[in-house]
């Protein structure tokens, strides 16, 4: 079995899709990060992106068989669900996975209220698709598929939000999108998903100058992103959900600040494929 390691990026927006001339370059799409690891297929979260991911698969020759894996389930990181076109086709095997949901019923119950009367015309319970719903503890480590290794960990954001680190053939890529990073020291857990990973995909919604207008908010600054990349001696940062408001023009500004901070840095643009 192949154990190669690759990450493409489908949306890459925070808060709400903002597709328009203004974000052509970067993307307009809200989070959805496809990681596949050899023959299987993982992907995080499932924002505005997930529809395009879907259409994609839809044109493949083998039927859909992957693990999706939420950060918390804030619309922007679900609203692509109800459009991903494997949920309606039979033979499809999806299998979810939500960390932070057990309070609200579980994920299982959050799409069904998502895809429900008055919502959405269509209910979950149409799928031809088989769908497994799975909760878990952040802080438990999973193993959805053969040779997969998925460390997790609570974030800081309103609500609750997980990170995840996946080990899969010698190689590390860590997610974690949405949280908060304060003070002057960082969370041992989110240092530990990050460490030594081949690549960090982080929320880096603000600058560190929109920081203050903000807080509570869940969402940390690119500057932030660095510090965190450093002390986990992680190697290529990838900077993620873009605030809707910053345009392909701010966003250059940014890609060419955090170059300068920090070497190997670059900026999650949608359909940037990254081998690791």
């Amino acid at each position: 079995m192949s154990t190669t390691m690759s990450v493409r990026f489908w949306g890459v927006r925070g808060s709400i899709p903002c597709p328009g001339p203004n974000t052509v370059r970067y993307g307009g799409n809200t989070s959805c990060v496809e990681v596949k690891c050899g023959d299987h297929r993982l992907v995080f979260d499932a924002g505005s992106g997930l529809r395009l991911l879907g259409n994609a698969l839809s044109d493949e020759a083998a039927r859909t068989d992957l693990d999706l894996f939420l950060s918390h389930s804030h619309i922007d990181h679900i609203i692509g669900l109800p459009f991903f076109t494997p949920v309606f086709d039979r033979g499809s095997r999806l299998r979810l996975w939500a960390g932070n949901l057990q309070p609200a019923g579980g994920i299982k119950e959050t799409v069904r209220k998502l895809m429900s009367y008055p919502l959405f015309p269509i209910e979950i319970g149409t799928a031809q698709g088989a769908i497994e719903f799975t909760d878990f503890v952040p802080g438990e480590t999973l193993s959805p598929r053969p040779g997969i290794k998925v460390q997790t960990a609570a974030l800081n954001h309103p609500g609750g939000a997980t990170g995840y680190r996946v080990e899969f053939g010698g190689r590390v890529f860590a997610y974690i999108t949405d949280t908060e990073l304060s003070g002057s020291s960082i969370d041992p857990a989110l240092l530990a998903l990050a460490k030594d990973a081949a690549l960090v995909v982080i929320d880096t919604t603000y600058t560190d100058e929109e920081l203050p207008e903000h807080v509570g908010w869940g969402h940390s600054s690119w500057q932030q992103a660095v510090q965190l990349a450093d002390e986990a001696g992680a190697g290529t940062l990838c900077l993620f959900h873009h605030d809707p408001e910053h345009d392909d023009d701010e966003m250059d500004r940014i890609a060419a600040a955090a170059a300068k901070a920090r070497a190997g840095t670059i900026v999650a643009r949608e359909g940037l494929s990254i081998d690791l």
